[in-house]
């Protein structure tokens, strides 16, 4: 196991929508290098969690620290993925990615130099000036985490990235995403509502109760990495999947 260092710290979180609480006192630590998911039911909250970390979103209680700085209330720390791939139709996978670069005042030209390098990386070489029309599902979520990678290599936040996708994409791309950390060491908050899926990919998971959400457990995933796929049919992993099963 790797020296971890801290890259985000999430403390005692409160969040209210009108006079109803959402969020309930929730902290989640996130180190360096690390895969963390916060797992729970649907519209308990995990999106407004992310919201209020990338700093599209204020508390009424706690405090956002990155890298050791209060970033309450701050953005463009982090990157931040939604479910759907928010491509634009008219710009090419190229531009499309290269986004972020110019945003922050790189030239077209330098921007497209930046991200080329990165093309074989996430495995769409040759697919640099399609549209994103002419790309698959998958395909196109990999252009996605590309331009979310090129907005902040340092953390990014992951909205149920695959959630749109068959099943047998949605194994692909776990696999492929994997493949592709282990080589960019990114530091990934995820969200999920998918057991397997948060087992499969995680170094811990913080389960959240049903709304005011609040953490009830946070599992460590003791499975060897790097993990293919034959660890989702052995006793270690269903162990740890039951147990969540059993939480939720």
């Amino acid at each position: 196991m790797s020296t971890y260092h801290s890259k985000l710290k999430v403390k005692n979180l409160k969040k209210y929508f009108d006079d109803n609480l959402i969020i309930d006192n929730i902290s989640i630590d996130l180190n360096e290098n690390e895969f963390v998911s916060i797992l729970g039911p649907s519209g308990s909250g995990k999106s407004t969690i992310f919201n209020i970390v990338s700093g599209l979103a204020l508390p009424d209680e706690g405090n956002i620290i990155i890298n050791g700085e209060d970033f309450t209330g701050k953005s463009g720390k982090v990157s931040y993925m939604h479910q759907k791939d928010l491509l634009m139709p008219w710009r090419k996978i190229i531009d499309n990615v290269a986004l972020p670069l110019l945003i922050k005042g790189e030239s077209k030209k330098k921007s497209r130099e930046i991200v080329k390098g990165y093309f074989s990386i996430f495995g769409l070489e040759g697919f640099e000036y399609k549209y994103p029309f002419q790309l698959s599902g998958g395909m196109r979520q990999r252009a996605a985490l590309m331009r979310t990678y090129m907005f902040s290599k340092d953390i990014m936040l992951l909205d149920e990235p695959f959630g749109g996708l068959d099943a047998i994409t949605k194994s692909k791309m776990h696999d492929w995403l994997l493949d592709v950390l282990d080589s960019l060491k990114a530091t990934i908050l995820f969200i999920t509502h998918d057991v397997e899926e948060a087992v499969f990919l995680s170094d811990r998971i913080y389960i959240l109760s049903e709304r005011p959400a609040g953490i009830k457990e946070e599992i460590i995933v003791d499975l060897p990495k790097p993990r293919n796929k034959e660890i989702i049919t052995s006793k270690e992993f269903n162990n740890i999947k039951k147990y969540i099963l059993d939480i939720l």
